[in-house]
């Protein structure tokens, strides 16, 4: 068991064809009680199905499915079910993919092969509202990201907009931790992190804290 991460009491649908992978899946989630595994699925097409009628409350979703991959089922998951949450767990680490993977809703990115903490971490942050990117995806993508910025820089905000507190809580959100983690690294209230992170999306004109942690990385923020 891994006590020290709480897990939110959610009912999860796997949607993954390598039956391996699957089993470890359930088993990891099996020490913890209050989540609970609707159905397991091995198809794009029928991920979608499933999860207009299960309605879970998370999707562990792989990108490389038969049928339409991972991330055009997020897309037409997120269309029809946007409070689900949707955690890439796959082996894909290309830029264009983390990148389409978020265009299409999904909440994490969570890299296989790695340890069971880090699904784990995933799950946990995202039932906190917070983000979730695997230290392999964020270095690569922040490397590309980068590149990117300083080809095209009139994309990218100065980093002279952003205040010293906002600048932390930004390396803080991109590194998964929740607003109330926040609270508690930079020792202030969650209320004044929510009034930074609304600045933050304001200042990088971004919908939600997702897309500040994805265009912060492209304009290498942090």
């Amino acid at each position: 068991m891994h006590p020290s991460i709480q897990l939110p009491a959610w009912r999860v649908l796997i949607i993954e064809d390598d039956p391996l992978v699957q089993l470890g899946i359930e088993q990891a989630l099996a020490d913890h009680p209050q989540v609970s595994v609707l159905d397991t699925v091995d198809d794009g097409y029928l991920a979608v199905e499933a999860a207009i009628t299960h309605k879970p409350d998370l999707i562990l979703m792989d990108i490389g499915l038969p049928g339409i991959d991972g991330i055009e089922t997020t897309r037409q998951v997120k269309a029809k079910l946007p409070d689900t949450k949707v955690i890439m767990l796959t082996s894909h680490m290309a830029e264009t993919e983390v990148l389409a993977a978020f265009s299409s809703g999904a909440d994490a990115y969570c890299i296989k092969g790695g340890s069971i903490d880090g699904l784990l971490s995933a799950i946990a942050a995202v039932g906190q509202g917070g983000v979730y990117l695997d230290a392999k995806v964020a270095h690569i993508a922040l490397q590309s990201f980068q590149q990117s910025a300083r080809l095209n820089e009139t994309d990218a905000p100065p980093v002279s907009d952003l205040s010293e507190r906002e600048q932390e809580v930004l390396v803080l959100l991109v590194e998964g931790l929740s607003n109330p983690e926040i609270a508690k690294r930079l020792f202030i209230s969650t209320n004044t992190v929510k009034a930074h992170m609304r600045g933050l999306m304001s200042k990088l004109a971004a919908n939600d804290r997702v897309q500040v942690a994805v265009k912060a990385l492209r304009a290498g923020l942090v």
